[in-house]
């Protein structure tokens, strides 16, 4: 027996018989019902992920604002609390010079007071001195 090769005609009816039957095979597939449903079942479990992500970023953006607006409370709190600060160290420092002028005016007064009764006394002395020397002079 000879084996004879298939003519052109013979090769292309082939191939055309297979990309129909191929074709057959992919619309089969595409009217599956399980196909379809498996489709849906993979749209709906994609709305589910899409919808807890827009849950997460809401919950995360409250929760941002909510830290936001606690630091801003607390900012708000430092700041009362420095201005506070600096008026106690301003009443603190207002008094720590009226007391250091009390206290200067004080050795001032103490100071005249000293410095007049050492003329007081530097007086008498010049006095006695004058008196010793006029009795000396006229011997009385």
């Amino acid at each position: 027996m000879s084996y004879k090769t298939p003519d052109l005609q013979q090769r292309q009816r082939e191939a055309a018989a297979a990309k129909k039957a191929m074709l057959e095979k992919f619309r089969l597939a595409a009217q599956d019902p399980d196909l379809a449903k498996r489709r849906a079942e993979r749209v709906v479990v994609h709305e589910a992920r899409l919808a807890r992500i827009s849950e997460r970023e809401a919950a995360r953006k409250a929760r941002e604002a909510e830290l936001a607006a606690q630091a801003a409370r607390e900012a708000e709190l430092a700041a009362k609390a420095k201005r506070e600060a600096e008026e106690a160290a301003e009443r603190a420092r207002r008094a720590a010079e009226e007391a250091a002028a009390r206290k200067a005016a004080e050795e001032a007064e103490a100071a005249a007071a000293l410095a007049a009764e050492q003329k007081a006394e530097r007086d008498a002395r010049y006095a006695a001195r004058k008196a010793a020397k006029k009795v000396r002079r006229r011997g009385y």
